[in-house]
């Protein structure tokens, strides 16, 4: 946990003061184990960063003296259209989404997407939330992904993912490619990239978004897990320095 992050039930009648007494508590303690009067990195879920001086700390709760005169990290240009993978794997890459900072996170079905997958119980608000809190924490970011699912591929394709990539770039990652991810000069532009599945897109899917509005590039000679393909993408362009 590189950094706080804050609710706003967290505050004390709306005063600078807040009062943090669940999970993080422990991690506090446990972790960091300040004393009084030490500064710990800080930050509003959904608003500034800042920091927190510890008044006081016990087994029931810490209370913080807050500042939030930073802004929140800026967002990757990359939004990403992927296909839903399988469960062990969605965990992680909701945290790598979370770390590079990523906007908006499309699920999408696809021809080779098991069906058992749309069961999975990580797909619930609730998990989804809590897997993106670990990569926030990590990066010290406050601004969450937006994560929607689409559990129809052509419907999307058709009536949305042009509206999604409305005055930006949409590529799509498919070994077949003869453009290389690395030898787009417009990488650090904003865009939105499709990664598929294991085994990738099936060419009727490909040929579909090609016709609508995607371009396709691969991402090298190898075969990649999914979740190696999602950190390869967004490798290729780096958000901004909060200083920048």
């Amino acid at each position: 946990m590189n950094i706080i992050l804050l609710k706003k039930q967290d505050f004390i009648n709306h005063s600078t003061t807040a009062i943090i007494r669940d999970d993080r508590l422990v991690h506090i303690r446990q972790v960091l184990n300040p004393n009084v009067g030490q500064s710990l990195k800080v930050g509003l879920l959904g608003g500034n960063c800042g920091y927190g001086i510890v008044e006081s700390i016990n087994s029931y709760g810490i209370i913080l003296q807050i500042v939030l005169n930073e802004p929140a990290p800026h967002r990757h240009p990359f939004d990403i259209v992927l296909a839903l993978p399988r469960p062990k794997m969605l965990r992680r890459i909701l945290r790598t989404i979370a770390e590079y900072g990523v906007e908006n996170l499309h699920l999408i079905n696809s021809a080779r997407v098991e069906k058992s997958f749309w069961q999975s119980p990580l797909l619930t608000p609730e998990k989804i939330h809590d897997a993106l809190i670990v990569g926030m924490e990590r990066s010290k970011d406050t601004l969450m992904t937006n994560v929607k699912l689409h559990r129809r591929f052509r419907p999307f394709v058709e009536d949305q993912l042009p509206e999604i990539c409305v005055n930006r770039t949409c590529w799509l990652t498919d070994m077949k490619a003869t453009q290389s991810i690395v030898d787009i000069e417009s990488s650090s532009k904003p865009a939105v990239v499709m990664i598929g599945p294991e085994g990738g897109f099936v060419p009727f899917e490909i040929e579909l978004a090609e016709t609508k509005i995607a371009r396709s590039v691969h991402l090298g000679g190898r075969t990649l897990s999914v979740d190696t393909a999602v950190t390869t993408v967004l490798a290729q362009a780096l958000p901004k320095s909060r200083h920048q």
